[in-house]
């Protein structure tokens, strides 16, 4: 029997030690060759999601007493519940995409669902094929591989989207989340917004923006969005866009502090963003003062 490679990582320590693990990515992405025979997966205390990378590869899986075997397909997945371990054996060596959630998430999604505490286990499965579940993947490996453009954020929002759509599949019922019509508060709101504004140099976290609205996460994404008419990610994206602007047009300082000010991670992060939300560059703004 052979052992994953060592690969596959947990959190590392000095992210530990200097973020705490309240700051800890919901969801982490990670690309990780799978070798060839007998394996017992390692056991991590997130839930794994395994998207299978490239050519069909026979497989055989046992988690407890259930085994099955067929062929993995490029884009299907299989779930490895956290704090367990499934056995594989593969015909030849192969990759995956392993996207790891953390636990606390889908209870919180689970509550906001009407699915209650007992929802949020996910049992084992092998073979699964979502179009959503995908998307969210190719998104997530994007974002790792550009060093993360969108920020903790969008991140976040990708999460919590898994979050609800894995729940949904497993318990085949809709992933509503509020109440129609349903909004923020405007006093909350407004805390909300102040918050943004104040800490907009930041890697700001769905997850403190919930806190300071005073709701959990799930609940507080679509009445955010009732709200404003946006998602979190987005407007935060737009308050950014719009703080780079006003200073490229006072003028006097560099492009490098511009786009930290505004809470990009470099100048060409900014000109990027600008370019798509706006149609124009840094310099051109510049220039037209």
């Amino acid at each position: 029997m052979t052992d994953r490679p060592t690969c596959y990582p947990g959190p590392p320590a000095a992210l530990l030690a200097s973020v705490g693990p309240e700051r800890l990515p919901l969801l982490d992405v990670l690309t990780s060759p799978v070798p060839s025979g007998l394996f017992n997966s390692p056991v991590d205390d997130r839930h794994v999601l395994c998207l299978h990378l490239g050519e069909p590869v026979p497989v055989s899986y046992r988690a407890g007493r259930h085994e099955r075997q067929g062929v993995r397909l490029h884009g299907q997945f299989c779930v490895v519940p956290a704090r367990s371990s499934t056995r594989w054996t593969l015909t030849k060596p192969a990759r995956s995409l392993l996207l790891r959630l953390t636990p606390s998430l889908l209870l919180d999604a689970a509550e906001a669902m009407g699915l209650g505490s007992g929802g949020a286990e996910l049992a084992p499965s092998i073979h699964i094929r979502d179009a959503q579940v995908e998307r969210i993947g190719w998104m997530m490996q994007s974002e790792e591989h550009d060093a993360y453009p969108g920020g903790r954020l969008f991140a976040d929002s990708l999460a919590s989207a898994l979050a609800a759509r894995l729940l949904a599949l497993q318990s085949r019922r809709g992933a509503s989340t509020s109440k129609p019509g349903r909004a923020l508060p405007a006093w909350r709101l407004r805390h909300v917004l102040e918050y943004i504004e104040a800490h907009l140099d930041e890697d700001l976290t769905l997850a403190e923006l919930a806190k300071v609205a005073g709701f959990s996460l799930s609940h507080f994404k679509p009445l955010f969005r009732h709200a404003t008419g946006m998602p979190v990610h987005r407007f935060v994206l737009g308050r950014r866009v719009e703080r780079a602007r006003l200073r490229l047009l006072e003028g006097g300082r560099s492009m490098t502090d511009i786009a930290l000010e505004a809470g990009f991670s470099h100048p060409s992060h900014m000109a990027r963003v600008m370019r798509r939300v706006l149609g124009v560059s840094p310099s051109q703004i510049a220039a037209s003062r």
